[in-house]
């Protein structure tokens, strides 16, 4: 599938400030399984711009700017192809077909950041909460993601969020509900606790107009997991599926604010009042 992408981020201020370095996130991935046709950056005020890799080997922005000013401007446009038009087309070392499974030694060592538990106190309300709702677990590695990625679909009230920040896991489960970035993260910690790596990604979704429009008009979040054979594998929890081709990724992290798509400080002698407004427009090229 062919995307276009339109991304539109302004920020007005009730007078003039000073903005730190900042980091942006709106590159989208390339890969075997995506790719990127083109790509624009506009920023306004004047910024320097470094195109660098990350830790996590993703493409970011880092924007300097030299002046002060009332509004910042941020629009990045492109156009990608995914090729992921079967995501279960993989086959997985004979091993790992069975859960539990064990990583390599190698393996094991370059996924670790990803299979870091959660900190003790959620550990305890994920685990209590897994023996409530999914007591009866596949013996099967692919059955039981699959299962445990469509219960959190089925069980937890989606509802979008406005606020900054990820939502703690635990929280989720108690409220029952939680927005696409915080399904993603509780998916990622329940994998974990679970023994299988997983990482946060952050990103786009084409959704057409027949669908349920939890990702219209905004950044979209879902999870990958690191399966034998078949590598990196993106779940999304908030819609209970295996990522297909309408889903653009930009960038992964093992924890999930480290790949927020804009990030940086302004700088005023005084408080300012401060307006946002963001665009997100996904749409297929036929």
């Amino acid at each position: 599938m062919k995307l276009r992408v339109s991304h539109f981020t302004h920020y007005a201020y009730s007078e003039p400030v000073s903005f730190s370095p900042h980091l942006i996130y709106l590159r989208p991935r390339e890969t075997p399984q995506q790719r990127l046709h083109t790509f624009s950056l506009n920023i306004s005020p004047t910024a320097k711009v470094y195109p660098i890799r990350d830790a996590h080997d993703n493409t970011l922005s880092w924007a300097h700017f030299p002046e002060a000013a009332r509004e910042l401007m941020i629009h990045a446009a492109f156009e990608v192809e995914s090729l992921v038009s079967n995501p279960f087309d993989f086959i997985l070392e004979t091993a790992a077909i069975r859960f539990p499974f064990t990583y390599r030694p190698a393996d094991h060592f370059a996924l670790a950041p990803y299979l870091a538990p959660p900190f003790a106190e959620t550990r305890t309300a994920l685990s209590r909460w897994l023996d409530e709702h999914f007591a009866n677990r596949p013996t099967e590695t692919v059955p039981m993601i699959t299962a445990l990625n469509q219960l959190i679909f089925a069980t937890l009230r989606y509802q979008r969020r406005e606020e900054h920040g990820i939502q703690p896991s635990a929280v989720t489960l108690q409220l029952g509900s939680g927005s696409c970035r915080d399904f993603a993260v509780l998916l990622a910690e329940f994998c974990r606790m679970l023994g299988i790596a997983a990482r946060f990604v952050s990103g786009y979704l084409y959704a057409p107009p027949d669908d349920d429009q939890r990702s219209y008009g905004a950044m979209h979040a879902w999870t990958e997991v690191f399966l034998p054979g078949a590598g990196w594998r993106a779940l999304d929890p908030t819609h209970g599926i295996f990522c297909h081709d309408a889903f653009i990724p930009v960038a992964h992290a093992a924890e999930a604010e480290s790949v927020n798509p804009i990030q940086g400080r302004l700088y005023s002698p005084h408080p300012v009042s401060a307006q946002l407004e963001t665009t997100v427009l996904v749409e297929p090229i036929n």
